[in-house]
């Protein structure tokens, strides 16, 4: 019997990606999924699930270390199944946000070394200084939103979060041994 399940998985520093994650798999449950939501902490074994999205904060340019070791110690089992990648990045916050979008995408270059995503979300995230755990950090936040670079609050995009889930649920699923991808524009049966 093949296993049902759909692993939503994640990495976070201040609570913004897990709070995405969260909306995801509700989002999929929702629309009849059976999902698991965890941390990647405690995601030992993946292998009793069909689908898994992995989804990571973004710092200093890169995804976090344990999502990398997540993704690593996991690569030949995301192989052998769909798999979706999510990046939460105040970069897409800033001003004119959206226009650095393609920058932000290539966060994922080394996560596509190791596992095809049929989907890539990048979302902001929300900015709570207080949250933030080192004090140099929280003082460099401080400087960028005193010079407007950034806006202390929630920049999460929760529809625009609803609606990558949505599509989501179709390009999860195995039917009639064809595996459905997609690019960002197509969804792309292969055999």
């Amino acid at each position: 019997m093949i296993n049902k399940k759909i692993l939503v998985t994640y990495a976070s520093r201040a609570g913004s990606t897990t709070g995405v994650a969260e909306a995801i798999g509700k989002i999929l449950s929702e629309k009849g999924e059976n999902v698991d939501v965890l941390p990647m902490q405690e995601v030992k074994d993946i292998t009793p699930y069909r689908a898994v999205v992995a989804g990571s904060a973004i710092q200093k340019k890169q995804i976090l270390p344990e999502a990398m070791q997540f993704l690593q110690a996991h690569q030949s089992e995301l192989a052998q199944k769909p798999f979706a990648a999510i990046v939460v990045c105040m970069t897409l916050a800033m001003r004119n946000g959206e226009t650095y979008r393609p920058f932000v995408g290539e966060f994922l270059a080394p996560v596509r070394t190791l596992a095809r995503p049929v989907s890539e979300g990048l979302f902001a995230g929300a900015l709570d200084i207080r949250k933030v755990p080192s004090f140099s950090d929280r003082s460099k936040f401080r400087l960028s939103v005193l010079f407007g670079i950034w806006k202390e609050g929630d920049h999460r995009d929760w529809n625009a979060i609803r609606l990558w889930a949505e599509s989501l649920a179709l390009l999860l699923h195995i039917k009639d041994n064809k595996l459905l991808k997609a690019d960002s524009s197509n969804i792309i049966i292969l055999s």
